[in-house]
């Protein structure tokens, strides 16, 4: 069974429509996939019509923008958590907000150095969907000024450039804790993901395993070879279960779905400690 736990569509900031992403998973080959769009549960309804059309098992979920006190960001993967489960939709809801304002403050910055407007950004963002970096980043490819969403991220959207802007989002241990309370199961996305920027010490991971951390994505792209052992130990150590996953976005980064995968057992469990949404069967 070829599981994928990692995937975005147009809600965020994938390239693809919900639909179109459960049509990409079973032409990868893929038996599951995870709809796992940014700090949104909007495109749930048209993936699962899609899923149970196509007949690919898909697992309902959200991917969490975290930031502890010293501004590191890190991004929690959650699945079949309450998408109206008020604490959770709180939280969420001043993250999108906080974004939006965000990447007007970044592009006004930008439009001090290039030739780039807000218009120029919004007409990368699919109806519904929250204006982020990967828009601005899309916005600089169609412009000529950098060659793909890789290098505008390396480079002039960089968390060290002077055109990044910080938003408001919630602390990783409470996050946890709320997705718990929304019934949810809580993942730590690409946790040693250090080309990303800087990344968090062992007492951010065990505040996170007190407040109910499930698993850790170890098999990711990001995730450097030499950093994976830890995550590996720190998983044995704590019981945690381990994911590996694409984190594709369509045409939005080189990540291809399959790429790296998650066992069946792994999949039962997260079934076994979800209860605010189901696993959708054809």
């Amino acid at each position: 069974m070829r599981i994928d736990l990692h995937a975005h569509s147009t809600v965020s900031d994938g390239t693809e429509t919900p639909a179109e992403l459960v049509a990409a998973g079973l032409e990868a080959g893929l038996d599951v996939l995870a709809i796992t769009d940014h700090d949104s549960t909007s495109g749930w309804a048209e993936a699962t019509d899609a899923a149970r059309r196509l007949g690919l098992t898909l697992v309902p979920g959200m991917e969490v923008s975290c930031r502890t006190p010293e501004g590191i960001s890190v991004h929690l993967l959650c699945y079949l958590q309450d998408p109206t489960h008020p604490g959770l939709l709180e939280e969420i809801t001043k993250a999108k907000d906080a974004r939006l304002s965000r990447a007007e403050h970044m592009v006004s910055l930008l439009a001090e150095d290039y030739p780039l407007s807000w218009d120029d950004v919004t007409r990368h963002v699919a109806p519904g969907a929250t204006v982020g970096r990967p828009h601005i980043a899309d916005a600089l490819v169609a412009a000529g000024l950098v060659g793909d969403r890789t290098e505008a991220f390396a480079t002039i959207l960089s968390s060290r450039s002077r055109y990044f802007v910080q938003h408001y989002a919630p602390e990783p241990a409470f996050a946890v804790s709320l997705i718990r309370e929304a019934g949810g199961v809580p993942v730590f996305a690409h946790p040693v993901a250090s080309a990303r920027g800087r990344t968090v010490g062992e007492p951010v991971y065990r505040d996170m395993i007190d407040a109910g951390l499930a698993g850790l994505e170890v098999y990711h792209r990001d995730n450097p070879e030499e950093r994976r052992p830890f995550l590996l130990d720190l998983a044995a150590e704590t019981g945690l279960f381990v994911t590996g996953s694409s984190d594709y976005h369509g045409a939005g980064k080189l990540n291809r779905l399959g790429e790296n995968t998650t066992s069946a057992e792994v999949l039962g469990e997260i079934e076994r400690q979800g209860h605010g949404a189901a696993v959708v069967r054809s």
